[in-house]
């Protein structure tokens, strides 16, 4: 059962990102909180986090963004959804919400970048469809195995489910990459597994991913202890054992990382896998400085000035 309570806005809704990834578009999140219910999620730390199963949803986020726009002495080429939520998570009040904004933003000339793991409904996927120049897209896909998908994302799409979504979105003409993040040592980073994983993306087309590996912090290993079976969990947590303190770039507080010779050593696996099957692997700095240079794209690649479908209109 989900929870899903109607709030105003305190704050705008176009706002910056510190994250370095991010810093290059503004960004939008429709709810606090997020129905996927991923135990790996660093939103579980947050001092907003409403709980399991449960959302708030911001209401007027529609109205509000219509007056910023109107307010704005120019309008944003493009916006990012959504670093501590999801557009599609399993709420018909979240997906009809979600849907108007788009449409919104695409009538206006506004790029949308997004990463989800939910299942996009068929009307919003011909949306986006019809305005894919507008449009760059992640589909995150930590594993193909399906039961270890219900364990650690039990409320998020399927596997299978969005590998379809990457396919439809890359028939579509949008521009649309894969992202394994978190990869969980001991539990997705097997070579055989990660060969098997990049085979089956690059047979829908997808030609970029992202990938990144797990971070802790004390309410994710709380939630993992309390979500994740002992036989599957003793394992992940003794690699961090070893592990090391490091800082994300542009966030609050500190992760406790894997060492840096294992995360070379599982990024070693993603890149050989990748390459395999033609895939250009991208690795976000942010988490991984000592590892990697440059950006995971997360929020796509937008010209300087985007154009405009037409004027931005009031109203």
């Amino acid at each position: 059962m989900v929870t899903v309570v109607r709030a105003k806005r305190r704050s705008p809704v176009l706002t910056p990102s510190g994250l370095a990834c991010l810093s290059v578009l503004p960004t939008i999140n429709l709810t606090a909180g997020c129905l996927h219910d991923c135990v790996y999620c660093y939103i579980r730390g947050y001092r907003n986090y409403p709980g399991e199963s449960r959302i708030v949803l911001y209401e007027d986020t529609l109205a509000r963004l219509r007056d910023e726009l109107r307010r704005a002495p120019s309008k944003p080429r493009a916006v990012y959804f959504s670093p501590s939520s999801d557009l599609f998570q399993p709420a018909q009040e979240v997906l009809e919400l979600s849907h108007a904004i788009l449409e919104f933003l695409f009538g206006r000339g506004i790029g949308v970048a997004f990463l989800t793991k939910g299942e996009i409904p068929d009307q919003t996927l011909e949306l986006l469809i019809d305005h894919a120049d507008l449009v760059q897209a992640q589909i995150g896909l930590i594993t193909l195995d399906e039961g270890i998908s219900a364990i650690f994302e039990p409320r998020a799409a399927s596997p299978r489910t969005r590998l379809w979504q990457l396919h439809s979105l890359i028939a579509g003409g949008i521009a649309a990459a894969a992202r394994l993040d978190p990869i969980l040592p001991t539990v997705t980073d097997d070579p055989e597994a990660l060969d098997r994983h990049f085979g089956a993306l690059a047979q829908v087309g997808v030609k970029r991913a992202a990938g990144g590996v797990l971070f802790l912090r004390p309410a994710i290993q709380y939630w993992l202890t309390k979500r994740v079976p002992g036989e599957m969990l003793a394992p992940l947590l003794e690699d961090y054992r070893e592990g090391e303190a490091a800082v994300m770039r542009g966030a609050e507080f500190p992760i406790q990382n894997l060492s840096l010779e294992r995360r070379r050593e599982i990024f070693g696996r993603l890149q050989t896998a990748a390459e395999a099957h033609g895939i250009r692997l991208d690795v976000c700095a942010c988490k991984n400085a000592d590892v990697a240079r440059g950006s995971c794209n997360i929020a796509g690649t937008w010209p300087v000035r985007a154009r405009a479908r037409q004027p931005l209109l009031v109203g």
